[in-house]
């Protein structure tokens, strides 16, 4: 399993909508000076995000994107699986078939929970519980001006 560009900046461009969640339509503009993500790379991931219902689009002068449920309503796994073609750590894991000796195989269990793993932590994780952490470690890490 590999954690592609595309479900990384997935989950960053839904954070920057659970950070500002409840304030209206977001520009793509912004969201790609804050998150540092092209606008064009932001629209693309948008289009599964926006089909999964997990945000609302608006075209025109008083568009933009938002969530359309409360951050704490949204984990990181909704958004892995939506964005990843391939999810699965191993093949013999999502298909019993592509490995004919499976049955016997000594590694096969420990594949399955490691994948298991994976996916329930993720499930565990909301956008909410990410922005709380980042807003809590962004405190820590203000800058001091001497001048």
């Amino acid at each position: 399993m590999k954690l592609s560009t595309r479900s990384r900046y997935g989950v960053r461009f839904m954070c920057d909508l659970a950070l500002h969640y409840g304030e209206g339509m977001i520009l793509l503009k912004d969201i790609a000076g804050r998150t540092g993500i092209s606008e064009k790379y932001l629209s693309n991931l948008a289009i599964p995000l926006k089909g999964a219902g997990l945000i609302n689009t608006v075209r025109g002068a008083h568009g933009g994107y938002e969530l359309t449920r409360g951050p704490d309503r949204i984990t990181v796994k909704d958004i892995y699986e939506l964005l990843e073609a391939d999810s699965i750590i191993i093949d013999c894991v999502s298909n019993k078939k592509n490995c004919p000796r499976n049955f016997l195989c000594p590694t096969f269990k420990m594949w399955s929970d490691l994948q298991n793993n994976i996916f329930n932590f993720m499930k565990k994780i909301t956008l909410r519980d990410l922005i709380d952490k980042y807003r809590k470690d962004s405190k820590k890490r203000a800058f001091i001006y001497h001048i």
